[in-house]
């Protein structure tokens, strides 16, 4: 991929042109990456205290009793966004639906079981463990399967 930049004072803001002769999951990619708003900082409630939360050090984000928690190494964090904010948010950084309730974290994945009713049974790197339903299994085992650096995004 060839990267050109022309700057000039005739110019008023920014505009990307993108020519190509097919188009990929990797143009999908940086289309993502350059139209995404500034991240936005999750936050994890922990008592009286407020826990700045990095993408990578959670496995699964849940809601439980109508909050919503990050599941990280050791900790249950209360987050106070809606589990659709936080999907919004955290899609670039390879975070997946994977149920109605569960959003995870595809790069911490180790791996997969299958259970009886169809569902996956998923085993982080951290040992924290947690289901997908059968509506996406699919799409998470595409993902899985396109490949790509986990720190790409």
């Amino acid at each position: 991929m060839k990267v050109k930049i022309d700057i000039d004072e005739q110019y008023e803001g920014t505009s990307i042109t993108i020519q190509t002769d097919q188009w990929t999951e990797e143009l999908q990619a940086l289309v993502n990456q350059i139209q995404a708003e500034k991240p936005q900082r999750i936050f994890g409630i922990d008592g009286e205290q407020t826990i700045l939360l990095q993408p990578a050090n959670i496995d699964f984000l849940y809601v439980e009793n109508r909050k919503v928690y990050a599941a990280l190494l050791e900790q249950r964090l209360e987050v106070r966004m809606k589990l659709f904010e936080l999907e919004r948010i955290l899609h670039v950084h390879h975070f997946m639906r994977f149920s109605k309730s569960v959003l995870g974290n595809i790069n911490n994945i180790q791996r997969f079981e299958l259970s009886f009713s169809g569902n996956l049974c998923v085993y982080f790197m951290s040992g924290n463990k947690e289901y997908i339903s059968r509506k996406y299994v699919t799409s998470i085992k595409e993902q899985l399967t396109m490949g790509g650096n986990k720190h790409d995004a």
